[in-house]
């Protein structure tokens, strides 16, 4: 399997496709099996670069704390350990976070931006956020029971506390690279008007709106891959 070592950890990657590096982060308390329908697609187009954040799958999960910064760090050690050309990021709710301190942190890796699902201002969850967060973190944790490589809670609630914690709403202006932002009208665990405030503080970033919640992308699939195909063509 193929593993790297960057920023002080085991980080398990795959490799999928040819042509220009498509970056797939994932979100919280997820890994890449879980994209591996849109990653096919994907693929027929670009080379998608996917990979476990740390903490999740089979890159390393120290009980240590998290950051969203420090995570971007992993992936641009990663991206820069693979030789990979700047690339378009494609992240996923806390993939998104990180795309965007990526993009801040470490711009030389960066082509465009696609942010889905995710804003990047802390802001109190409410009780039905608390309750859909937490629900996310013991689903994986239940399902690795008996299996070999386990997900243990305490690595979840790492990047659940590295992911509340980050902000960088007042940084946005500083992002030049083409952005597009997709996001669901009726998201509760990332309300549309904080999309909205995102795709208004990065100038000259494209906002789809889906009719959904949190989980779009997945649940519009064809329509996402396509609008991502779009977008990304549009950067060559």
């Amino acid at each position: 399997m193929p593993f790297i070592s960057a920023n002080g950890i085991r980080i398990y990657y795959e490799i999928h496709g040819e042509g220009e590096p498509l970056v797939l982060i994932p979100g919280l308390a997820s890994d890449i099996t879980e994209y591996a329908a849109m990653i096919r697609e994907f693929a027929q187009s670009y080379q998608v670069i996917a990979f476990d954040n740390r903490g999740a799958g089979r890159t390393d999960k120290p009980d240590v704390p998290y950051s969203i910064d420090l995570m971007a760090a992993d992936t641009a050690c990663l991206i820069k350990a693979l030789g990979i050309k700047p690339a378009h990021v494609l992240g996923i709710s806390m993939g998104g976070r990180i795309a965007v301190a990526l993009a801040l942190g470490h711009p030389e890796h960066v082509k465009s931006l696609i942010l889905v699902s995710t804003f990047v201002k802390r802001v109190p969850l409410g009780w039905l956020g608390h309750l859909l967060m937490t629900s996310m973190l013991w689903v994986p944790v239940l399902q690795s029971l008996g299996k070999q490589q386990r997900q243990p809670f305490s690595a979840l609630a790492r990047q659940r506390d590295a992911s509340r914690n980050y902000d960088a709403a007042d940084r946005l202006g500083e992002i030049a690279v083409p952005t597009l932002i997709i996001h669901g009208t009726t998201d509760h665990l990332a309300p549309f008007p904080l999309a909205e405030e995102m795709h208004a503080g990065i100038k000259g970033s494209k906002l789809i709106a889906y009719k959904g919640g949190h989980l779009v992308a997945f649940l519009n699939q064809k329509q996402f891959v396509s609008d991502v195909l779009s977008f990304v063509d549009s950067c060559r």
